[in-house]
């Protein structure tokens, strides 16, 4: 397949060698850095009619391709800037006009932070890119509450970040990969400081392959210009409307601030935030299980709520000695803790089924508890308690990472860039689990502490060269990550009689896993007359090893992998283009999902991994149109995923009063799907968005001998409208929904949120005020609570998570100059996402 590509490659430049391009980079005059999303128009001479046109890459690269001979003129142009004309040129070979400097117009800027439209979306042919500052609700919070309002993303009552209903998504922050949890970095990104956010659902080889939906890409703000940039920013939310009989208030507030300082050569940002945020909450349960011709029933009440400290500080550093070359050094310093605390009351009842055929099945009892709101008490009763279960679980995380880039440009069509990454992060966190025979009495029958230790330590090494030839851009490289994470995890039991601390073996281990990937990747791209494309190739190795205490146990996975990639994007018309994409990914286990022994979550659940998983690889094809007429935008997108050795948590007896979770591979899943959106001003004073997505899921293989074949239509809506009551007021409503969708053991209910803000501004928008209302329902909704449910023929649960409604917070943002793009402050690479 290699010999393929390079043939293709082959076929390609001589296919173009004889093609008339005229090519370049558009860069800011004062700064020397790349603008992306320039438009390139080229202008037939005398009369300025237009023959072709572009934007420019992220690079600030624009190529046109097959120019007819003839006298012509380019100009770009991009918002707040001067617009650049260059003179009439003779085009009878191919040209390269070098570095096109484009410069800061400030009297233009204001005239369109007043009157103008900015951005809010752009289709090009690898990614759709939004611009963040236009979801109002997100101010003053984290680029999690910017993330649920793009089209197909939903986000779920446990926080979990879907896009095209999967749960496997790449975070990158300014292009970087990051593999930590996507949710631990989103809740410590200020949405302030975010420019843009990029979806990449159909990524190309030169992307890492992780992540079975996709990318997202998070582009921060920096200063263009010689001199000093700040963005500051604090939120304080009003006390709570409902607090759901939890013990503690919720606090909420927090700051964030980030500067920029640029001066000749020299670049410095940094960045400083700090993150209270609560949440109240209540849970609400039933649990039966069937062993041994014996019923036990359990259902439970009670607070679920979570207490959310972060901080962090961030210093990036660039040296640029002239145009061709640059060096940057980031560091990160971060402490992440979150509480989660169940304190559930429990009523407890058993009873046996003598002959067995009275046994009515596990659903049949919940119906009924249903419609009487009481645990059944008929048929033989054996046994009934009730107790109160006191749990918290505390996880907390210590990341301190550095990285070194440098890029230089070894001749007029060929950059090198290399990059070094490295972190340490410490993560553990204890829980405490208690019962008593009632909210607060003295009386203790159970007390369990396990704790957790896992140091981090993870590498990346990466370099890659990106060539200009005869029209086409050839781009390769070479990338090695390592990861070393151990842990040791220790489970006690209180000995009331001896009153000391006892080992429990059972629960009691250690683990380590170490993992290698070496990766090389070639792709190339380019135009042709009204077509865009990419084609590209990623090969893989891949060495996995865990290795366990008890029993003395190491398991190995050596696997190599290649990673195709194909993105066309044709102009149809002006303003109609057509796209398709093609892209194989791979989603890889986490740590804890590999651990093969139980931990203890909280009284009724365990949770336990397996240390053979497999990676799930997938398969994306995708074919859509966009179409943009005056200052609107629609899009649509058909779909269709295959995933094969599909990932799920399923649930098991571990004994009559406790579920085991597990995390194994079930089989094979398909996803298919149109996604769709759509941007319009109906007025000069307002606008509406409305993103969608629909598709129908598949799941089927075998999960513990059984066989499994679920199946459901599932759907998510993100909408806003923003109404500008006057120049400095505006106002937006928004409604994010996320419909039922199944798993291989049942199915997870509806779940909405309904939010509206408001902002003011003051001083030439340098000052804004906000007012923001999350989570609305007044008590006539269920906003922000989900039920989810599982069940086999020895089992069944059901718990519904009620989270806080009706959230007031106010938000205040202070802006010296104006920013633009690509602050590069480092993200954690590794740690975050065992977190």
């Amino acid at each position: 397949m290699k010999h393929s590509l390079l043939l293709f490659a082959l076929f390609f430049n001589c296919f173009f060698l004889d093609a008339q391009t005229i090519k370049g980079k558009v860069v800011v005059l004062e700064s020397q850095e790349a603008v992306e999303y320039a438009t390139v128009s080229l202008l037939q001479f005398p009369d300025s009619s237009l023959v072709t046109g572009e934007v420019t890459d992220e690079n600030g690269i624009f190529e046109l391709s097959k120019v007819k001979k003839g006298v012509y003129l380019l100009k770009v142009q991009f918002l707040g800037y001067e617009d650049y004309c260059s003179e009439s040129f003779q085009a009878n070979q191919d040209i390269d006009l070098g570095a096109i400097t484009l410069s800061v117009n400030a009297t233009a800027l204001d005239e369109i932070e007043v009157t103008g439209r900015a951005m809010t979306s752009l289709h090009k042919i690898d990614k759709q890119v939004f611009d963040a500052q236009q979801f109002q609700s997100a101010t003053g919070g984290t680029a999690l509450d910017v993330l649920k309002n793009l089209p197909s993303v939903s986000v779920d009552a446990l926080g979990e970040v879907r896009l095209r209903g999967s749960s496997g998504l790449i975070l990158m922050v300014n292009g970087k990969p990051v593999q930590g949890s996507m949710e631990s970095f989103l809740a410590q990104i200020p949405a302030n400081s975010i420019d843009d956010i990029e979806i990449i659902t159909a990524p190309s080889a030169k992307y890492d392959p992780d992540g079975k939906a996709g990318i997202i890409n998070i582009k921060t703000k920096q200063n263009v210009l010689d001199g000093f940039y700040l963005n500051a920013n604090m939120l304080v939310g009003l006390p709570s409307i409902e607090d759901y009989e939890n013990v503690n208030n919720t606090p909420r507030y927090g700051a964030d601030m980030t500067l920029n300082y640029r001066v000749g050569k020299w670049d410095f940002s940094a960045g400083l935030d700090y993150r209270r945020y609560d949440i109240s909450g209540q849970r609400d349960g039933y649990v039966n299980t069937y062993l041994n011709e014996v019923l036990t029933e359990f259902p439970s009440f009670g607070e679920r709520s979570f207490d959310e400290e972060n901080y962090s500080a961030r210093l990036s550093a660039t040296f640029s000695p002239n145009q061709q070359q640059s060096i940057s050094t980031s560091f990160y310093i971060g402490n992440r803790n979150k509480e989660r605390t169940a304190d559930i009351l429990y009523t407890n009842q058993q009873r046996t089924f003598i002959p067995q055929n009275e046994f009515l099945g596990t659903a049949a009892y919940w119906d009924a508890f249903q419609r009487t709101g009481n645990v059944v008490s008929d048929a033989n009763p054996i046994a009934q308690i009730t107790y109160f279960n006191e749990n918290l679980r505390v996880r907390r995380g210590d990341f301190v990472l550095g990285s070194l880039d440098y890029r230089v440009d070894v001749t007029g069509n060929t950059t090198l860039n290399l990059s070094a990454l490295y972190e340490r992060t410490i993560l553990g966190g204890p829980t405490d689990n208690r019962v008593q025979p009632f909210r607060g009495s003295l009386d203790t029958t159970q007390l369990q502490f396990n704790t957790n230790d896992n140091p981090l330590d993870g590498l990346r090494l990466q370099a890659d060269v990106i060539k200009q030839i005869n029209g086409i851009q050839w781009e390769s490289g070479y990338q090695f990550r390592f990861l070393n994470h151990p842990g040791d995890f220790e489970y006690l039991d209180r000995n009331f009689e001896t009153n000391e601390w006892e080992e429990n073996p059972l629960f009691t281990n250690r683990i380590e896993l170490q993992r290698s990937i070496h990766s090389v990747y070639s792709q190339i791209s380019g135009t042709w007359q009204k077509l865009q494309y990419s084609l590209g190739l990623r090969l893989e190795y891949f060495d996995r090893e865990v290795q366990l205490d008890r029993p003395d146990q190491t398991f190995t996975l050596n696997q190599f992998n290649p990673f195709p990639s194909l993105q066309l994007q044709y102009s149809i018309t002006e303003n109609l283009n057509a796209k398709l994409g093609y892209s194989r990914r791979i989603e890889r286990t986490t740590t804890f999902k590999m651990t093969p022994f139980p931990e203890r979550e909280h009284n009724e659940t365990l949770e336990q991994g397996d240390a053979e998983l497999l990676p799930e690889y997938i398969d994306l094809v995708e074919i859509g149109l966009v179409q943009n007429w005056e200052d609107n935008t629609a899009f649509i997108t058909a779909y269709f995923r295959d995933i094969d050795n599909v990932i799920n948590r399923t649930n098991t007896v571990f004994n009559d009063t406790i579920l085991n979770r597990i995390y194994t591979n079930v089989g094979q899943a398909t996803a298919l799907g149109v996604e769709a959106g759509v941007t319009l001003y109906p007025t000069s004073w307002s606008r509406f968005y409305l993103g969608a997505n629909v598709y129908d899921y598949q799941i089927e293989g075998t999960l513990f001998g059984r066989p499994v074949n679920n199946s459901n239509v599932i759907y998510s809506i993100n909408s806003n409208a923003t109404f500008n009551l006057n120049s400095t007021l505006d106002l937006q409503l928004g409604f994010n929904y996320l419909s039922e969708r199944v798993t291989a053991q049942g199915r997870d209910s509806r779940f909405y949120n309904p939010n509206l803000s408001l902002l003011k501004s003051f001083l030439d928008d340098r000052i804004r005020l906000g007012f923001q209302w999350l989570n609305m329902d007044l008590g006539l909704l269920a906003s922000n609570e989900q039920r989810i449910t599982t069940s086999e023929v020895d089992f069944f649960t059901t718990t519904n998570y009620i989270y806080e409604v009706d959230i007031l917070q106010l938000t205040f943002s202070y802006r010296f100059n104006q920013p633009a793009k690509a602050i590069k402050l480092l993200k954690s690479e590794f740690g975050a996402k065992e977190f």
